[in-house]
């Protein structure tokens, strides 16, 4: 039935596709403060999947930081700015707050070539902020991060009809109403979806998420968001193949969705379209932050896709961009152009892996 419904709209959307204005990202847009610190001690936990490494600290002691770094961040405006980096028209649909620090994000998104029209700034609130402790000998990061604007953020439909692509990232508050509201809009239009959902939807309504996978275009996962969504298409009954790369996108792929990528760090990562499945290994470089490598890698394979490269060329494209992200702190300093792209991806191999 569901099959069934998603061709019904994707015919309709086919006729009505006369959308001109290029991808529109939509989520959260935070001002990100970051402390570097190597007095973390870090604790291996390979028995929790899900939460294989940990950073502890004294109780009730206090650190002294040399030095911190305030950055633009937000799924939404790291993947629009590095999109943005690489010559696509994008705009941002994200909510700020009535507060200096939402004029600081919005002139902020404004510097990057994003288009800000869609920017809604939410009367008597504060912006989202984070902050960011960063182990210093691993650029690993953890994010205390505090959701204002995007706690009460409603989207509208008729600020997402014009674009060919709709991104959809780290939705807060009601994101279940927002979701369905930008799904129908995509649905009635013929607008594609990219899709990259994060743990609180995968904690908070992971029925929603399945269903909403499966009429995505492209799909964006970590492998510990893999392990949860196949875990709960199992059941969560015990899976021996569970951590297998090549196993997590053939299941993800039963889904509907048109072309999985997965990402796991310094391994790398894989996409797979339901005919070819492709790795490409992590560009090994001295990380300063990973904060935004993920969406670094998301705005780069995505950007390639865009400009038709093939699935192989466009994770070469994602991983060249989040290894230039972790060599800065924050997720907009380190993106690339598109010459700076494409030279730099002649070095990475895709290898193609047999299923």
């Amino acid at each position: 039935m569901l099959n069934e419904i998603k061709k019904f709209f994707l015919s309709v959307g086919s006729i009505k596709n006369n959308l001109k204005n290029g991808v529109v990202c939509i989520g959260s847009a935070t001002k990100d403060i970051f402390f570097p610190t190597g007095d973390g001690i870090i604790l291996e936990t390979p028995d929790d999947l899900t939460s294989q490494r940990k950073i502890a600290f004294e109780l009730g002691a206090k650190y002294h930081i040399d030095e911190r770094f305030e950055t633009l961040g937000g799924c939404s405006v790291n993947v629009a700015a590095g999109l943005s980096r690489l010559g696509v028209n994008v705009s941002c649909y994200a909510p700020i707050g009535d507060d200096e620090e939402g004029n600081w994000i919005l002139q902020r998104i404004s510097q990057n070539n994003i288009n800000t029209s869609s920017v809604n700034k939410i009367p008597e609130t504060v912006s989202d902020l984070s902050a960011i402790i960063v182990d210093s000998k691993s650029g690993e990061r953890t994010i205390f991060s505090n959701h204002g604007a995007s706690q009460k953020f409603v989207v509208e439909k008729e600020k997402i009809k014009n674009f060919r692509w709709v991104f959809v990232g780290d939705l807060s508050g009601d994101w279940k109403s927002n979701i369905d509201v930008i799904f129908q809009k995509a649905w009635e239009v013929g607008m594609k979806i990219a899709f990259n959902p994060r743990q609180q939807m995968l904690h908070s309504g992971m029925l929603s998420v399945l269903k909403m996978i499966s009429f995505c275009d492209l799909l964006f996962v970590n492998k510990d968001e893999a392990i949860e969504i196949v875990s709960e298409m199992n059941g969560k009954n015990k899976i021996t193949e569970i951590e297998e790369e090549r196993f997590l996108l053939q299941k993800l792929k039963e889904l509907g969705v048109s072309i999985v990528v997965l990402t796991d760090g310094v391994r790398g990562a894989w996409v797979f379209d339901g005919k070819e499945m492709f790795h490409c290994e992590a560009l090994l470089r001295k990380a300063v932050d990973t904060t935004g490598s993920g969406d670094a890698f998301a705005s780069g394979f995505f950007g390639a896709l865009l400009k038709e490269k093939s699935i192989s060329e466009s994770l070469k494209w994602g991983i060249a961009n989040s290894s230039s992200s972790v060599g800065f702190y924050g997720g907009e300093k380190g993106l690339l152009y598109e010459v700076e792209i494409e030279k730099n991806a002649q070095n990475i191999s895709a290898i193609k892996i047999t299923f």
